[in-house]
């Protein structure tokens, strides 16, 4: 179990490396930011999205803020964008450019689930 335990503090030490300076991230079908529209919010806490469903605009940047006591993940399930791990007491942003609506989870805790709905 220490073993185990050892191997996940590195893992995220190792995440939290390769994560710094990074503000947004994003994969092919949503760019990154654009800087247009007004700001939403996610917060992670006890394992679980607020709000959920998420209400935005196309061109809005999300703020997820981790309030949780471990490293979580915001990450569409389409592919359309991918927090990368946020760990505690820390926020990550993503951009939302395109109508529709969202499925996303959490890619360490994958029982993890929420939605944004995006429209014009």
């Amino acid at each position: 179990m220490r073993a185990k335990c050892a191997a996940r503090v590195l893992g995220v030490a190792v995440g939290l490396a390769v994560l710094a300076g990074c503000s947004s991230s994003s994969k092919s079908g949503t760019p990154a930011s654009s800087g247009a529209g007004g700001s939403g919010a996610i917060t992670i806490r006890n394992f679980s999205f607020s709000p959920a469903p998420l209400t935005a605009k196309v061109g809005e940047i999300v703020t997820i803020t981790n309030n949780d006591t471990t490293d979580h993940t915001v990450t569409d399930n389409g592919g359309a964008f991918d927090t990368g791990h946020i760990a505690p007491g820390t926020s990550n942003k993503i951009t939302l450019t395109k109508a529709g609506t969202y499925h996303y989870h959490c890619n360490i805790h994958t029982f993890m689930h929420g939605e944004i709905d995006v429209s014009r």
